[in-house]
């Protein structure tokens, strides 16, 4: 299966994502990981995006679905994928599926759904570690020693996209651009929105009950 993840930011798309791709034993797929791991390795790919990355600009989507295509052509998306944080406007959402036009597309496009003033709520008691990116929540999974990462060891801090005033700006770019790609899927039978308040494992177990049996198989 092609699976996206979307919703506001703050709404657990990346947990999520993470733990159904282990389920299903696809490859999860975070557009922000295919950017570093490409600058990283310094790939014609990377070097694209790394010029409008210093530069404090958008990586333009031709190179993001470039970087997608490439995983593609590798052979690792065969079986399918998971994928967070893409699309996020209809013209993404309308190259993505032009990718993937040749095989079955995408066949699910997974919407948490929050409240803004649970994202908020979120979002401002948010630690993430500076080193994995691993993300910790002050109340609701707080890391064992205050500061430190449980896995990597690093520094824990609030991102700057965190602090209040970023995050009503980021909700309201969600409503212009992100909420049009909901209708997109939504027209094509294949939204399936999941109420995301609760426990992670509750809310895992909503997603899978949302999605067809093949998940389940």
């Amino acid at each position: 299966m092609n699976l996206v993840f979307l919703g506001l930011p703050g709404s657990g798309k990346g947990t999520q994502a993470v733990r159904l791709a282990r389920r299903l034993s696809i490859p999860h797929l975070s557009t922000g990981d295919l950017l570093r791991a490409a600058v990283r390795d310094k790939t014609p790919r990377g070097r694209d995006a790394e010029k409008y990355m210093h530069a404090g600009e958008l990586v333009p989507d031709s190179v993001i679905i470039e970087l997608i295509g490439e995983k593609k052509a590798s052979g690792e998306l065969d079986r399918g994928f998971v994928m967070d944080g893409f699309p996020r406007t209809v013209p993404q959402a309308e190259a993505l599926d032009a990718l993937f036009s040749n095989g079955h597309g995408i066949d699910r496009a997974v919407l948490l759904e929050v409240d803004e003033d649970e994202i908020v709520r979120r979002l401002s008691n948010r630690l993430s570690c500076e080193t994995c990116h691993v993300i910790y929540g002050q109340v609701t999974n707080p890391p064992k020693r205050e500061g430190i990462c449980d896995l990597c060891g690093g520094h824990l801090g609030q991102r700057q996209d965190d602090e209040p005033e970023v995050i009503k700006k980021r909700l309201s770019v969600y409503q212009q651009q992100s909420r049009p790609v909901e209708e997109h899927y939504r027209k094509r039978s294949l939204l399936v929105v999941v109420p995301a308040v609760g426990t992670p494992d509750e809310i895992f177990a909503r997603v899978i009950a949302g999605l067809d049996t093949k998940v389940n198989a």
